[in-house]
């Protein structure tokens, strides 16, 4: 390119030098970077002045897409876009290639209606001149005049900003950028399209994070929340006049003075809102970038932007919802911002955007609850304000199907909300998309599957027609974890989900073997452990699986993991329920690998406490009551056991304690001993230890200072025992009336349907009647 030039400097010639590609970091474009030599020749042709400028061009493919021919397009812009040389094609067919598959993430998506280019000029600043850059001394003058030219010159401005390239030259230009900060400070309040539109100036800087300096040097994000703060009041205000003016034309509805006023008074106001909403918009968006810096945004949060934006998620202009909507769900990655958050009831007020038919403002909003849905008081807020019907209708909604599905997964693990699913359409729908998934299951589905299985009015509608069924089936066939986890959650309700387990049985046993998955046996083991039905017979289902061997050979500690052995446990107490089941057990000598179990366990709570139900199960039974008393040193561990700092603990061992000394008179003497000890322990010891104090006590002492109870164990005088008439005779034995009476007693606390575990066990329900306690 030349130009003519006057003078002895006769020519200017330009010329491109080092053109690179690269693909555009966030949007679909390629991005050309090139360097401008600029030559002044003279008459001879000599060069006078040199110079270089490097130059970015930026090239937008907008339609590119999934199915876009990349070679085509390719060849396209090679041709239409002279700053490409023709060898580079194959580079540009690459970078397209790349630009097709990259996938863009949603914080991407977020930030759509964000960038400069979206926002358009708005009614009553549009202009039928177009900006130059060369004319930007002009457009500045035009700040030092009236509002009205102001603005016109801050719109002309501001055309110029909306084009990224442009930025980098208006940088440059410290006046003008310095006297569009002091219009914006001093006269903002003067008129709202003024302060709209250097706002959007000043916003089309803040997309670009190298210019953030710039807009932090004029403290132009401390005069955002400013104008925020002025417009919030505002709106209050207006809200007040109108409601006044409501107010007076309901109270007089025939005059139609008071009717035009109100009518007048409600155009105004919506014209205003419209402006000022504009502004609240362009001022967050602004802020919205800055706050890319922790710091600055740590400085937003101590000047009340929480409350503010919570205060602006009343308004219904799904625009400006939606950018405080995103710029709440980047505060609420903080601790400080969700606590303001639960305070201003921010929960309620997104709760009315769900369901919307702003699909990014829907996405956003949902984004933003599942940050909230972490902590278990906003939980509790959701459930209040409705939204486990509505996120469950979302579920049918594709796109919104993910976020709604971990939002009702983190309500779900509280068991006080695990009912209410069971009055949506919530359950249907997971059922659904269970049976219609392929073999890989979405965790999310899978785990809020299993949360509600844990209800049993859940359960009963996931049980219903071939629910269990098909459950059943996907299990075994794929070996499938987390859904036979599932089925062991709905296999411990009691009643008819119990009952419907019958025809599983079989299934389940044939899994119990070395060749299965231990995690796949250790939910097989539990949920057969949770069959506490009165018409399974145990005996056969152990004997045609052969399942005792199995049994006892995990119950050698370094076996398996503590999980599988555990469960082995369990179900040992479950099938000893019955009185075959139990005999057949102590006969393959499993209470000695029960003890020994104990003993390597003993620090392990959970495992004392299975391990000792079992105990109780099998001193239940007449068949093997004799094994335990006699044949092994469990009662000797009970007695240990009686007073752990475990409360379930405690609770098996003494009945099981009971029932020992009802049926063994030896026993039970040594039982009672061990409580009356324990019980009276301090007034023992005291006893005990008390030095021989003649003259401050000498009751207490006969004349050769010798203590009354004498040299003998204190234990062995049975005066000392809670004796009663028919009770006790006085050499501290038992009379059989007492056991005869307690029986008759005892018929009313015997429960019929005894627990699955030791931690089954009711609050309401009793063994037997403890006579030690109720002596006391």
């Amino acid at each position: 390119m030349e130009n003519h030039l006057t003078g002895d400097a006769r020519y200017l010639k330009r010329r491109v030098k080092g053109c690179t590609l690269d693909v555009h970091p966030t949007e679909k474009a390629l991005v050309v970077q090139y360097e401008v030599e600029a030559t002044i020749l003279g008459e001879l042709g000599d060069a006078v002045v040199g110079e270089r400028k490097e130059c970015q061009k930026i090239i937008r493919v907008k339609s590119l897409n999934a199915h876009t021919d990349t070679t085509s397009l390719a060849r396209k812009v090679v041709d239409e876009c002279r700053l490409i040389h023709p060898s580079k094609l194959s580079e540009v067919e690459q970078l397209l290639f790349y630009l097709q598959k990259r996938k863009q993430t949603n914080d991407n998506q977020e930030k759509k209606h964000l960038t400069p280019r979206d926002f358009t000029a708005y009614a009553g600043v549009e202009l039928d001149e177009v900006a130059s850059i060369n004319s930007i001394d002009e457009y500045v003058e035009l700040l030092y005049e009236d509002v009205q030219e102001k603005i016109r010159g801050a719109t002309l401005i501001f055309q110029l900003a909306r084009n990224s390239d442009n930025l980098e030259e208006l940088i440059q230009n410290e006046t003008a950028i310095g006297a569009l900060a002091r219009v914006l400070r001093e006269d903002w309040k003067q008129s709202v399209d003024l302060a709209t539109t250097i706002t959007y100036i000043f916003f089309c800087f803040s997309s670009f994070s190298q210019f953030h300096g710039l807009v932090t040097h004029f403290k132009i994000g401390a005069l955002c929340m400013n104008i925020i703060e002025h417009e919030l009041k505002r709106y209050d205000l207006w809200q007040d006049e109108l409601q006044k003016k409501k107010k007076a034309y309901e109270d007089f509805p025939e005059s139609q003075t008071l009717k035009k006023e109100h009518e007048k008074s409600f155009r105004k106001y919506q014209s205003l809102l419209i402006k000022q909403e504009q502004l609240l918009r362009v001022a967050l968006c602004l802020l919205l970038n800055l706050a890319e810096d922790t710091r600055t945004e740590l400085k937003m949060r101590n000047k009340n932007i929480v409350h503010m934006l919570v205060k602006i998620l009343d308004r219904e202009d799904q625009e400006l919802l939606l950018v405080v909507v995103s710029f709440l769900k980047k505060l609420s990655i903080f601790l400080e911002n969700k606590n303001d958050m639960a305070e201003t009831s921010a929960v309620a007020k997104l709760a009315r955007l769900v369901p919307c038919s702003h699909e990014e403002l829907l996405t956003t909003s949902l984004r933003l609850l599942l940050n909230l849905s972490f902590d278990t008081t906003l939980r509790g807020h959701m459930v209040q304000a409705g939204l486990i019907p509505k996120l469950s209708s979302l579920l049918a909604d594709e796109g919104q199907r993910q976020s709604s599905m971990c939002i009702l997964y983190h309500i779900s693990m509280d068991d006080r909300f695990k009912s209410m699913f069971a009055d949506t359409d919530c359950i249907p729908q997971l059922m659904r998309m269970l049976f219609d998934c392929g073999e890989r299951l979405d965790v999310e589905l899978i785990s809020l599957c299993i949360n509600l299985a844990a209800n049993k009015s859940n359960a009963q509608l996931v049980c219903e027609g071939n629910g269990l069924k098909m459950l059943m089936k996907r299990a075994v066939k794929m070996k499938d974890v987390l859904v036979m986890k599932m089925i062991r959650n709905l296999s411990q309700h009691s009643g008819q989900t119990k009952s419907l387990f019958l025809d599983y049985v079989g299934d389940l046993a044939a899994q119990i073997s070395e060749e299965e998955a231990e995690e796949f046996v250790i939910e097989c083991l539990g949920t057969l452990a949770n069959l506490t039905i009165p018409d399974l017979d145990w005996a056969l289902v152990l004997t045609e699986y052969n399942l005792v061997p199995y049994l006892k050979d995990r119950l050698k500690p370094g076996v398996a993991e503590d999980d599988l052995i555990l469960e082995v446990v369990i179900m040992i107490g479950t099938v000893s329920m019955d009185d075959s089941c139990a005999a057949m057990l102590a006969k393959s000598g499993i209470i000695p690998a029960l003890i020994e179990l104990l003993n390597v366990k003993q620090e392990d709570d959970e495992f004392v406490c299975q391990i000792v139900y079992v105990f109780y199960q099998m001193v239940f039974h007449k068949a093997t009551r004799d094994v335990i008393v006699k044949d092994t040193p469990a009662p000797a561990y009970l007695i240990d056991l009686m007073h752990d700092n475990n409360a379930e603990i405690r609770k098996v061992c003494n009945n099981t304690l009971d029932i020992i000394a009802e049926y063994d008179e030896e026993w039970g003497k040594r039982i009672q001993k061990e409580k009356f000890r324990w019980y009276n322990g301090q007034w023992l010891e005291m006893v005990e230890n008390r030095q021989m104090d003649e003259a401050a006590e000498p009751f207490m002492y006969g004349d050769d200072a010798e203590s009354f109870i004498g040299n003998g164990d204190i234990l062995e005088r049975p005066d000392l025992f809670y004796n009663a008439d028919g009770i006790m005779s006085a050499d501290g034995a038992i009379s059989p009336e007492f056991y005869n009476d307690l029986s008759s007693v005892a018929e009313h606390f015997v429960p019929t349907d005894r627990p699955v575990s030791a931690y089954g066990f009711r609050p309401d329900e009793q063994f037997f009647l403890n006579f030690n306690n109720s002596s006391r």
